[in-house]
């Protein structure tokens, strides 16, 4: 039984080392609160961007919806890894945790402990290591709102959800295709967020806002 927990264990570091060859450019870890929605999405633009797979890892949370915990479980797969996913410990450059606002009450400490980590984690060359929060209020929808609509004032979740669904029928949690339905509108849509970003922050509860303008920028230009 130990051979074959050895033989296991070989096979698990070698399917780790072939996964990780990478590109030049950064390695990217994202962490996300949604097991569906938020994943497939960034998965869609890593796809459309031929973006490599050792490069961009996108993983939903394994531990709870809870952003401390969304935040909590990206500091533990990138400080310890998993073999089974083919996930090197400290083998990325920069860490993202995305959450929403909605009405969790770890909303806050989950930005301040991305915070106290940014900087001060190492990766597998020594070097800092960027770890940020990447926070909607209220929700992960307000971003896919955006390309439609110019949202500037305070706006409930559901309400998001409802006029949301007037520009994309079809669309409920876990939809596919939702990056190549609006990726026509990639442009207004990080315009309005940014807008949104020189008035208000992740902290002005219940003012509209998402970093995900941010991230969805990087991976649209890694290779750029």
């Amino acid at each position: 039984m130990g051979r074959d927990n050895q033989a296991k264990d070989r096979q698990l570091r070698r399917k780790a080392a072939k996964e990780t060859r990478r590109a030049s450019y950064a390695r990217i870890l994202i962490v996300t609160e949604g097991s569906k929605t938020e994943p497939q999405y960034l998965e869609e633009i890593r796809a459309a961007h031929q973006l490599h797979s050792a490069n961009v890892e996108v993983q939903p949370g394994q531990i709870g919806t809870a952003p401390i915990q969304v935040v909590r479980y990206a500091q533990q797969l990138f400080e310890y890894g998993d073999l089974h996913k083919g996930i090197r410990p400290q083998s990325f450059d920069q860490v993202y945790a995305v959450f929403d606002r909605d009405d969790h009450d770890s909303y806050f400490d989950a930005l301040s402990l991305a915070r106290s980590l940014d900087g001060n984690l190492r990766n597998d060359e020594r070097q800092p290591v960027s770890f940020r929060a990447v926070p909607s209020i209220p929700s992960f929808e307000l971003w896919l709102l955006l390309h439609y609509e110019d949202i500037q004032g305070p706006i409930h979740r559901d309400d998001v959800m409802a006029r949301l669904k007037q520009h994309m029928p079809g669309y409920d949690k876990g939809a596919g295709g939702v990056f190549a339905t609006t990726r026509d509108r990639l442009e207004i849509a990080t315009q309005r967020a940014l807008a949104l970003a020189v008035k208000f922050n992740a902290y002005n509860d219940p003012e509209p806002f998402t970093a995900l303008h941010e991230l969805v920028t990087l991976l649209t230009t890694l290779r750029a």
